[in-house]
């Protein structure tokens, strides 16, 4: 799980860094709070799911409930961007996108 986090991470700071270097600070800020959106919901989701094993009350109940937080979590965060922040749309959704897809590639990385 740790493996997936760290690439989307990756993924996110890769496209912020390329979104300030093709929009500028706004394109930076909006990469960064649409993967933002994606990351920081995911690992809480990561940690939650751990305590859960580890005390032996793991269930299918607790992950559908971490997934609803999540996706929540996610609409919410970008629901208050848009409305608090001048957001570069484009920037936003390929940084989103960039750490939903990051998972998929997560079976390339021999651990």
């Amino acid at each position: 799980m740790h493996k997936v986090l760290f690439l989307q991470l990756g993924a996110v700071a890769l496209v912020t860094a390329i979104a300030g270097m093709w929009v500028g600070a706004v394109g930076a800020a909006s990469a960064a709070v649409g993967g933002g959106a994606y990351v920081l919901p995911n690992l809480v989701f990561v940690l939650r799911l751990k305590i859960a094993t580890a005390s032996g009350r793991a269930s299918a109940a607790t992950f559908f409930a971490g997934e609803f937080f999540k996706v929540a979590a996610t609409i919410g965060i970008l629901a208050l961007a848009q409305r608090y922040f001048d957001v570069h749309w484009l920037s936003l959704l390929v940084g989103l996108f960039a750490a939903l897809k990051a998972n998929l590639f997560a079976f390339l990385l021999k651990t």
